[in-house]
């Protein structure tokens, strides 16, 4: 299905919502916004950081996506005097939590609460584009040799995070009068990101930890082509289409180390393998510690769940052939930027 209309003939006129923008991948996704001399709008939360949208013609507005009452206020506000969206594009959300009801609460209620305001208050874009992620379709495929994961294939997630991210999803597509893309990456790197820094934290102190024994194949997409995929589904103006944003290709477990050692120029570096056991001992532990200190723990049993699945190659095709996705940062060129940002920033 296609879309066009008089005023998103001319990409200048084109006004979108980025909500998540405080985020890592929602700031990237508000800079090509502007790159490209659209009127961007970034949905934040109350006290949310800004440090990545200081551009002067960025334009807040805030979103209490689990309060409808002050939602609904929010958008009425909204509304007067400035008419709709061409575009939302929907990055909110918690990839990680102390409560794991929080998952569902946030990533499927927000959603659904933030549609039915939005169309409570007429405001329901031209194009609605929903981040959710590869974890929606949890650990199939895994028998030797691995095959990509396929659209046609029945989501099964064994994950909190991908049962909400699925819940969304399922709202989304039955929502009446709503022209939906969604995009589900695997793996997202790049500069701004904090759990996948910590690899690089740990090889530059010499160390590499992994687990499981049993072949692990990973996939990955740096966040500036996440980004590229995203506005090209507005480029192309398709609807109801959901598509696999990663790169082509997979990688064993050692590939981003070794890429991540190279660039830091470390000789030496041990790798230590262990079994899979040992990582959920330590995400129970992790948990528990979040629970006393009130802050969530990048390890967790959610993500023991993420570490454990060996399978996470995914079927490119469609967005290729359909959106003409071609990746600019393979593996070895992304993380030859992310340590230059490292290193730039004083993260290293």
């Amino acid at each position: 299905m296609y879309l066009c209309t008089e005023r998103d003939t001319n990409i200048h006129n084109m006004r979108i919502l980025v909500t998540g923008a405080s985020g890592f991948i929602g700031s990237f996704i508000v800079e090509e916004g502007l790159a490209r001399g659209y009127e961007v709008w970034a949905g934040v939360r109350d006290g949310s950081s800004r440090k990545y949208l200081s551009d002067e013609r960025i334009r807040f507005i805030n979103l209490s996506f689990n309060d409808r009452e002050k939602l609904t206020a929010e958008l009425a506000s909204f509304a007067v005097g400035n008419g709709r969206w061409d575009c939302i594009i929907h990055a909110a959300g918690v990839t990680k939590c102390l409560d794991v009801n929080d998952f569902m609460r946030v990533n499927y209620e927000g959603t659904r609460n933030f549609l039915e305001v939005l169309q409570a208050c007429n405001l329901l874009p031209e194009r609605f584009i929903y981040l959710s992620s590869l974890s929606v379709f949890g650990p199939i495929c895994e028998e030797q040799p691995y095959r990509p994961i396929t659209e046609q294939d029945t989501p099964m997630p064994n994950t909190a995070y991908g049962k909400s991210k699925l819940a969304a999803e399922e709202f989304i597509k039955g929502f009446d009068g709503l022209n939906y893309v969604i995009m589900r990456p695997t793996g997202v790197y790049g500069p701004r990101e904090r759990d996948y820094f910590k690899m690089a934290q740990s090889i530059n102190n010499h160390v590499d930890f992994s687990v499981g024994y049993k072949p692990q194949v990973i996939t990955f997409i740096y966040v500036k082509d996440l980004v590229k995929s995203i506005y090209l589904a507005i480029d192309k103006r398709v609807s109801s289409r959901c598509y696999f944003v990663s790169e082509p290709r997979g990688y064993n477990s050692r590939s981003f180390s070794d890429y991540i050692q190279s660039e830091l120029g470390k000789k030496y570096v041990l790798h230590i393998k262990a079994p899979l056991w040992v990582l959920k001992c330590v995400s129970m532990c992790a948990e528990v510690f979040s629970r006393l200190t009130g802050k969530a723990s990048t390890l967790n049993s959610d993500k023991y769940k993420i570490m454990k699945q060996r399978n996470w190659l995914c079927d490119t095709a469609p967005i290729e052939k359909e959106l003409g996705f071609a990746i600019d940062y393979p593996l070895q060129r992304g993380t030859k930027e992310i340590i230059t940002w490292y290193k730039r920033e004083k993260w290293l």
